[in-house]
């Protein structure tokens, strides 16, 4: 048994704190890791006695918190980030198709697999929910990368059948079969977990949602991810090709890919009785803020979500996403709450971005909270990362140094990021 020690102020916010639930605190806290799996998290004085042989890493004047869970990212469009011009359709066919066709080469996968996932860890972010791409060989590049850093990675290869250039389509049937194939290969392998994912409605044949629903319930412990009422021009692009369904919502659910294993980005053009209906599934939002300023797409509803019962993580979304930092998206993320009339708590934005992420991950049992029996996986922030942050954090009360890291913080305000109890990244000075 190895067994390490990290002495720290430490914050996590296990709960939603809008339901008054308490967060955990320490102003002076040990974090105790044993084999990987947090053993003890407390107040150092507390704590200190019960361990006294055991080594303590002292990161003074910083802030442990859980790893960052990133709901919805695009790891092959890591090198179409800043891409100018156009709203969601026109750039997915002018940016991003073009770029994705080049992952059917795995040397290149290999390369924007290991860049993206050090990308993650730089920023703080342990565990994600990844978009890969129509090719096999792209979930076999980014697993196999994961692996070998311990990281916990949800993906899965794209379907899309119809709507997309040569060398992104594949069929029904070759979808289905490859999916299984990904998934046998995959399953029960270091920290990853399959997702079946469909691009989104308008590039899947109904035979290959069909086929996507049929995966969904043949394989209990995989996950549903797709794209839901991002943009306006694709929901009336929806509403005109499945002009017999309710909604967009509605086209998921009668393929069977609505459930407690589906996370849908975006969610922004939905109505009341839609957020009522993935509510009642059990179906999880990852709200993107960065992306949807990006491309004009809206603005996402967090307190109707909240207020219909749908549970909300948060995505970065890159390549619309402009930053792998969960701290600038959550910044982003109080903009747009601002322009809804609503004043985003720093802590409930550290909830979403932990907790909330877990949850639509499946997998709040063991990461997102620092609790006892998780899996060690933490990042530390500088608060006096850069002279400003440094200034304006100055005796400042937790509240206002977790809005200020939250606004002013972006890569450089992660100083250390740890994978079960192991340092996985370092900022360099």
């Amino acid at each position: 048994m190895t067994v390490a020690a990290y002495r720290a102020e430490i914050l996590s916010v296990p709960d939603d704190p809008t339901t008054g639930a308490p967060i955990v605190h320490h102003v002076d806290g040990l974090l105790v890791v044993e084999d990987g799996i947090v053993a003890a998290c407390g107040a150092f004085a507390e704590l200190a006695g019960r361990y006294a042989g055991v080594e303590v890493t002292h990161f003074a004047g910083k802030m442990i918190v859980p790893g960052f869970i990133d709901a919805h990212v695009h790891y092959p469009q890591t090198e179409r980030i800043a891409a100018h011009g156009e709203q969601l359709l026109d750039w997915l066919d002018r940016h991003i198709f073009p770029a994705e066709i080049a992952f059917a080469d795995r040397a290149h996968a290999d390369i924007i697999a290991g860049f993206f996932l050090d990308e993650l860890l730089r920023n703080g972010t342990t565990s994600a929910l990844v978009y890969a791409t129509v090719h096999p060989e792209s979930v076999d590049a980014l697993f196999e990368a994961a692996l070998l850093r311990d990281m916990r990675i949800v993906s899965g290869k794209v379907l899309m059948d119809i709507q997309a250039p040569d060398g992104l389509r594949d069929t029904a049937e070759t979808g289905r079969a490859e999916s299984e194939t990904l998934i046998a290969k995959w399953r029960g392998r270091g920290r990853l977990r399959y997702a079946v994912t469909p691009r989104f409605a308008l590039t899947s044949s109904d035979a290959q949602l069909a086929s996507a629903g049929d995966l969904i319930a043949a394989h209990p412990d995989v996950l549903l991810h797709t794209h839901l009422a991002e943009n306006l021009s694709e929901v009336a692009a929806v509403a005109d090709r499945f002009h017999d369904a309710k909604d967009y919502l509605d086209v998921y659910d009668r393929f069977g890919l609505v459930g407690n294993r589906s996370v849908f980005a975006h969610c922004i053009q939905m109505d009341d009785d839609a957020f009522d209906r993935m509510a009642a599934k059990g179906a999880h939002a990852a709200f993107c803020p960065a992306s949807n300023m990006f491309l004009g797409s809206g603005l996402f509803d967090l307190e109707k979500a909240a207020a219909h019962g749908v549970g909300v993580a948060i995505g970065t979304d890159i390549g619309a996403g402009t930053s792998f930092s969960l701290l600038h998206t959550l910044g982003e993320a109080y903009k747009i709450c601002q322009l809804r009339g609503v004043s985003l708590d720093p802590f409930r934005a550290l909830h979403l971005a932990t907790v909330g992420g877990a949850r639509a991950l499946g997998i709040a049992d063991r990461v997102g909270a620092l609790r006892d029996g998780q899996e060690a996986d933490f990042a530390v922030l500088d608060p006096q990362a850069t002279p400003l942050l440094a200034r304006r954090t100055a005796g400042a009360s937790l509240h206002d140094r977790l809005f200020a890291l939250q606004i002013l913080g972006d890569d450089r305000a992660v100083a250390f990021t740890y994978l079960a109890g192991k340092l996985a990244h370092r900022r360099s000075a």
